[in-house]
């Protein structure tokens, strides 16, 4: 017996249902990897971002989530190169999706109960979503924008509903805006942290202090 269509499970009719001591026997979900590409560029290398934006209240499957990765991955690594990008899949398919199996063999009328005792078994995962939540986001550098909005563009077609592409006026992954981070920057208050940047306090020992400044300046 094969995967039910996706449109069985589009919608969020009922509450979240996720794996637990009571919910047992959930199939691994079919994504496995959330980051890919260059997950340890500095933070000062790819001031880029671009945003898979949900623009509907619904489900997505794992298997989609998987396809759409899959799909976006092999697109900027043909064209821009597997080192030109920081991939990050943003949503978890947490809630478990259930299924009520029917045989469908000769003689099964006699075996069968119809609607009685209807509570299916697990068969899949999926991410509930909600209008405007962030599907996937992609930080690069800027000469690779118009490559990966196609590769975000390509990633549409594995999801049901509507989604939109959103270029982040942020610096990266981080929080702050692009014009902030490169006077922060400048002004030697941030440090580095990965895909991340601390801000420096300036409170604290004279010595601790001098040697934040002098690392965040080096």
């Amino acid at each position: 017996m094969g995967r039910r269509p996706a449109r069985c499970y589009r919608y969020q009719k009922n509450k979240a249902y996720p794996k637990s001591r009571f919910c047992r026997g959930v199939p691994d979900p079919k994504i496995r990897i959330y980051d890919l590409g260059r997950k340890k560029a500095g933070v000062d290398e790819f001031p880029l971002c671009v945003h898979l934006l949900c623009d509907e209240k619904q489900q997505i499957s794992s298997e989609a989530l998987e396809a759409g990765r899959i799909c976006a991955n092999k697109y900027i690594s043909k064209t821009s190169g597997k080192d030109s990008f920081h991939m990050r899949v943003r949503l978890h398919p947490f809630h478990v999706l259930r299924i009520n199996k029917m045989l469908s063999c000769a003689g099964a009328d006699r075996l069968q109960t119809g609607m009685r005792g209807a509570y299916g078994k697990p068969n899949g995962t999926a991410a509930r979503v909600d209008i405007g939540q962030v599907i996937f986001s992609i930080r690069t550098k800027d000469s690779n924008k118009a490559v990966v909005i196609e590769a975000l563009r390509r990633a549409k077609f594995k999801f049901a509903g509507r989604q939109k592409i959103i270029i982040s006026k942020k610096w990266g992954f981080t929080k702050l805006s692009r014009e902030d981070y490169v006077t922060e920057r400048a002004a030697g208050r941030l440090q580095p942290d990965g895909c991340y940047v601390k801000y420096l306090n300036e409170k604290g020992p004279l010595a601790a202090y001098f040697k934040k400044t002098l690392r965040a300046l080096a």
